[in-house]
């Protein structure tokens, strides 16, 4: 399904597509009437544990009824928001470049083969998004490594043609609130007023050199250790060190986060986290309305192994996501990378249900942002091992008037360029 402009432009006559598809209706909460003030897709690469080869079933899909379902293990982190979401099964990305990471995310924004269209997100940037000072807000957690470009990226301005996202945080940050300063931490009323900088940010430099100097055992201790003061001093900034984020002083964590630190594997988890917390302030703040957090790229080479803290930590041993995705023909606990790729899809869940609990604490009109955006998890093929477009595990979040969450919906093969109109008219 192509959009031309012109079509798109007509988006309010488009119910009776869209309405079936998400069985639309008006929520009766006040806090959520009206259509949804925001967008934001969260991507992450390389699929999810879906059906194997030998037949067995998806360890994606809920089961159960519409309104009465069970969240799998790849989707437990969103339990707490299973209220607000909307769970999927049989959505297809149609048969064109079955069996390729590229192909799927040429048209995973699109729906269009091979990318031959503007993605929905760039559609809205230049309607509803228009009246932003900043129309469109695509920021990257390593999404542009080893120089990638063209099919990499999932954002299309033009037919065939990608734009690429800000994976720095502090340049992003710069950008936003026009802050001169580096490292993290807050901002002053002054949007051109350095950010003030806390102590790991002033010996960021001193730090990244005493990692290269230890050995990986010692590495890891230095890892906690940091990630323990951090906590610290977030919690002096809440209280004497100058209060929580606002748009008046807007609070990230990019400490440590230089050049020569931004495509570290072990500060991917940070980097992440910081673009969220700036995509959040972002659309609190009204600079934007429509934003794409993508999270590395498809095949990606992303060392997931080197995340402290994490199940997946071994500093012994680099296993890369795509490498794990190609886990085996069946099911198979015994085999590494099925264990390492099954806990690399519960981080990934995991950190969307993190964008969904800030904007689930911040209060707007009677509700939260949450209940006024709509927020959708997607990813470009079904399950890693072997590449499917059907099936695929998008997960949508939120509200506003035009969706009723809490709902897992069986849509039995419908093409998913139906649920990205229903995005647009939502």
């Amino acid at each position: 399904m192509s959009l031309s402009r012109r079509a798109f432009l007509r988006l309010g006559g488009a119910a009776a597509i869209a309405a079936p598809f998400l069985s639309l209706g008006r929520r009766a909460d006040a806090a959520a009437a009206g259509p949804a003030r925001r967008l934001i897709v969260f991507y992450f690469p390389d699929g999810v544990v879906g059906p194997s080869q030998d037949g067995e079933p998806s360890l994606w899909d809920p089961t159960g009824s519409e309104t009465s379902f069970s969240l799998p293990v790849q989707l437990a982190p969103l339990e707490r928001h299973k209220a607000r979401c909307v769970f999927f099964r049989g959505l297809s990305m149609g048969p064109t470049d079955q069996g390729s990471h590229p192909g799927g995310a040429k048209k995973l924004l699109t729906a269009v083969d091979g990318g031959n269209g503007v993605s929905i997100d760039q559609r809205l940037a230049a309607s509803v998004g228009a009246g932003a000072p900043f129309r469109h807000l695509y920021l990257g957690a390593q999404a542009n490594q080893n120089n990638a470009s063209g099919d990499k990226h999932i954002s299309y301005v033009a037919p065939g043609i990608t734009t690429a996202p800000e994976d720095d945080p502090v340049a992003a940050f710069a950008r936003l609130f026009g802050s001169a300063g580096g490292g993290g931490g807050g901002g002053g009323g002054d949007p051109r007023a350095p950010r003030r900088l806390t102590v790991i940010d002033n010996a960021g430099q001193e730090l990244d050199q005493l990692r290269r100097e230890l050995d990986t055992r010692d590495q890891r201790r230095l890892d906690l250790h940091l990630e323990a003061l951090r906590e610290v001093e977030a919690r002096i900034m809440a209280t004497a060190g100058g209060g929580p984020a606002t748009c008046d002083h807007p609070v990230v964590d990019t400490s440590g986060v230089t050049a020569a630190t931004l495509y570290a594997p072990e500060r991917f988890p940070q980097i992440l986290r910081a673009q969220t917390d700036l995509m959040v302030q972002a659309m609190a703040c009204g600079l934007t309305k429509v934003g794409v957090l993508q999270g590395s790229h498809h095949t990606s080479e992303l060392i997931m192994s080197r995340f402290a803290g994490t199940p997946m930590y071994d500093p012994g041993f680099d296993m890369r996501s795509h490498q794990a995705s190609h886990y085996g023909p069946h099911h198979d606990p015994a085999r590494r990378e099925y264990r390492d790729y099954l806990a690399q899809r519960v981080w990934w869940v995991e950190q969307f249900a993190y964008l969904l609990d800030q904007l689930a604490a911040r209060p707007e009109d009677g509700g939260t942002m949450l209940d006024h955006s709509l927020v959708l998890l997607a990813t470009e093929v079904c399950d890693g091992n072997t590449h499917r477009h059907d099936d695929m595990p998008f997960v949508l979040a939120g509200g506003a008037g035009t969706i009723r969450p809490g709902r897992l919906l069986d849509v039995g093969g419908r093409r998913h360029a139906d649920l990205l109109l229903a995005l647009a008219h939502g």
